[in-house]
């Protein structure tokens, strides 16, 4: 559903199909890398924003681990290499989440072809 609506809002957005498909691809890794480390029950955020010149794509969830997103691993490796840029924050413990608020953004910059 998470791909589906990327694609739907980035062709919405009048990017090219090639970039529809990196943008796709990027948010694909970015949500799977923040569901495998989600409080069970908590849910996945994500917004989308553009203009005539880029996207930006926010993401966020509550992880169960101390570890801001696997920035070291081939599937960042990915996203940094589809995307303009690309940030990852953690906040403390949330007692009431149960879990570590987690965000990543990054955007894609039109006409762009390797993303950055």
């Amino acid at each position: 559903m998470l791909r589906a609506l990327a694609e739907t809002v980035a062709l919405i957005a009048d990017f090219a199909l090639d970039e529809v498909t990196d943008i796709r691809l990027a948010l694909d890794e970015v949500a799977t890398s923040l569901i495998l480390d989600a409080v069970p029950g908590s849910t996945l955020d994500c917004e989308f924003t553009y203009d005539s010149k880029q996207m930006f794509v926010h993401v966020a969830s509550v992880a169960t681990s101390e570890s801001v997103v696997g920035q070291a691993g081939f599937g960042w490796h990915i996203v940094r290499t589809l995307t303009h840029s690309i940030a990852a924050a953690q906040a403390p413990f949330d007692g009431v989440l149960s879990g570590y608020p987690t965000v990543v953004d990054f955007s894609w910059i039109r006409g762009a072809s390797d993303g950055g």
